[in-house]
């Protein structure tokens, strides 16, 4: 059986003390949100997350869930009153609008609370993680009357949402979309089709379920342009907010998948289900977006949970598994063995996801302040940065955070050997529903891609300037700390790195379109090496300040050492990223597509 600790101290160190969030008392929720306050929500959300989420991981996944005759889905045992546990705390609206019930807090703090979701429970976190993103979206472009009728019972976790977007034809290219709305004279639409992997699709956790639904209004034009979005509820809603009649769609099936078993993913059927546009007619992919970029901020939250948890549990096992002798002699002289812990390559592994976590978990808290920013700040300039930052920072924590669970995950497992690979420990589940993470959401050589062909070019480049100003702006800052040098070395070096990739994109890409692709993963690693520096340099110094006048000295002693790991064992594959991104596509391409076939 897995155990769960939530990094509490650590989610306030990067909140409170290196990013200072209480010098933005200024904007809305912020004032609200003291450290005691942001102390009070951590600790009350780590114990939901460790006692009650946790313990039910292994049920979720042992169990799944269960399709009925009638369509409808039951979950894993205890996940029901675990959600009601969730919903009356009232941590769905954690951060929401307070017009419409939510607690208005900081977008940041919702982040550092979800991180202890999915890491204590990844499949558990989907349910109100999605209805969360459906939310967004509504408030972004629903109508005052939509708003109304579905965002309280929303925000209170009293109804549930999902996203509709693939078909069995069509994934990524929605341009290839059947589902058809038919407009109905009266406003409302018929909406027919099926849809597949529709996470938390059907579930009897909550009374409703709201769906948003890509479809095409007849007549629409071919492809992306003639996308529409409409909201389809599992049952309809009366003048008076009650639930109506159930509304003509179906759970047809469930997925047996490979991981996350607690989580319904539903094959969706709609039968003239009546919906209702949200947004403008053939802008449905631009309303759409709002909720898919809530999810792979989502996905990428669960990278670094899945790592963290993973790490935990690899480490308590290596401190307690007794194996061989250090080579160096005897650490534990009265026992038969030394534990594990003390053979460096096993050290190895454990430092090498510490290093990636909290680097990682810096510079995601850092990206959901820039959202924060971009909601609430009153300054143009201000808004507008933090908008192009965190578009350009989204497909990379997606993918490099994700990518670096599983491959932690799997690091966890090695840690544990041959009780790693069996159920017994749970190690395995977490290698299992980590997977996903690469997967869903926009594959992560679609983020690539979205990286290096849309973020990077878009308004001549005006995002990835402003970071470098920051950056900048950081070295300039901190230019004579000599205890700081090695982290502003590693800064400045990464940054020149990707100046030099981005350089090298400029003058291959269009010459030669297929160098942007094979050079898209390579570049997303290596961008994300110099995210990485940047957290981590933010970390050093704030540990360097606190370190003498705290406590807990051990605590920032500590972080520095995990420091060192990331400067001089995993910053060091920058340039190794560098030179294949600019191997271009030429060894890539240059094998017929007969020659992969067997034979």
């Amino acid at each position: 059986m897995t155990t769960y600790v939530p990094p509490i101290k650590d989610l306030s160190f990067v909140i409170n003390d290196v990013l200072q969030v209480g010098k933005y008392a200024n904007l809305p929720g912020f004032a609200d949100a003291s450290e005691e306050t942001i102390e009070a929500i951590l600790e009350e959300g780590g114990k939901l997350a460790a006692n009650v989420l946790h313990p039910l991981n292994k049920v979720g996944d042992r169990e799944g869930c269960v399709r009925h005759d009638d369509g409808s889905v039951t979950t894993p045992t205890g996940f029901k009153d675990a959600y009601k546990q969730f919903s009356d705390g009232g941590w769905q609206g954690l951060s929401f609008d307070t017009e419409y019930g939510g607690q208005g807090l900081p977008y940041v703090l919702s982040v550092a609370f979800n991180e202890m979701v999915s890491a204590a429970n990844m499949a558990f976190g989907m349910y109100p993680g999605l209805a969360m993103g459906a939310a967004n979206a509504l408030h972004a472009h629903g109508t005052p009357e939509q708003k109304q009728t579905y965002l309280p019972k929303m925000v209170t976790g009293e109804w549930t949402g999902t996203m509709n977007l693939t078909e069995p034809h069509c994934g990524t290219d929605l341009g290839m979309l059947r589902t058809k709305a038919v407009p109905q004279g009266d406003g409302s639409y018929k909406i027919s089709g099926q849809k597949i992997w529709i996470s938390a699709g059907e579930h009897d956790l909550a009374d409703n379920i709201v769906h948003l639904v890509l479809a095409r209004i007849e007549g629409a034009p071919e492809g992306v342009k003639g996308i529409s979005l409409f909201v389809v509820p599992k049952y309809l809603v009366n003048e008076d907010g009650s639930l109506g009649e159930r509304n003509s769609l179906q759970c047809g099936g469930l997925e047996e998948k490979m991981g996350i078993h607690g989580n319904a993913t539903c094959v969706m059927n709609y039968d003239e289900a009546t919906g209702w546009l949200v947004g403008e007619e053939h802008k449905g992919l631009k309303a759409m977006f709002v909720m898919m970029n809530e999810a792979r901020l989502g996905v990428a939250i669960q990278g670094v949970a899945i790592s963290d948890v993973a790490y935990q549990n690899a480490a308590a096992y290596a401190n307690d598994r007794l194996q061989g002798r250090s080579l160096t002699g005897p650490k534990a002289p009265d026992k038969p063995a030394d534990p594990i812990i003390v053979h460096p390559d096993v050290r190895r592994m454990l430092l090498e996801q510490r290093a990636t976590i909290e680097g990682g978990r810096a510079w995601m808290l850092w990206a959901a302040l820039q959202a924060d920013l971009h909601a609430k700040s009153e300054d143009e300039a201000t808004r507008q940065t933090a908008d192009d930052i965190l578009g350009l920072m989204t497909p990379a924590l997606k993918a490099y955070l994700t990518d670096k669970g599983f491959a932690h995950a799997s690091s966890a497992l090695q840690v544990l050997g041959g009780s790693g690979y069996t159920e017994e420990w749970g190690m395995e589940q977490f290698v299992r529903d980590a997977r996903i993470a690469m997967i869903y959401e926009g594959a992560n050589g679609i983020q690539a891609l979205d990286l290096v062909g849309r973020k990077l070019p878009r308004d001549g480049g005006r995002a990835i300037q402003a970071f470098f100003a920051e950056i900048d702006a950081f070295i300039a800052d901190n230019q004579g700390n000599d205890e700081l040098k090695p982290y502003i070395d590693g800064l400045a070096a990464a940054k020149a790195d990707v100046v030099d990739g981005t350089q090298w994109l400029m003058q291959n890409a269009f010459a030669n379109p297929d160098n942007a692709g094979a050079a898209s993963t390579d570049y997303l690693n290596l961008f994300s090496l110099l995210c990485l520096a940047h957290g981590w340099a933010q970390l050093a110094r704030t540990a360097i300040e606190k370190r003498d006048g705290e406590d807990d000295k051990a605590y920032f002693e500590n972080k520095l050492i995990t420091g060192r790991i990331f400067l001089e064992r995993i910053l060091p594959d920058a340039k190794a990223h560098l030179a294949k991104l600019k191997s271009g596509a030429e060894p890539i391409m240059a094998m017929d597509a007969e020659a992969f076939m067997a034979g």
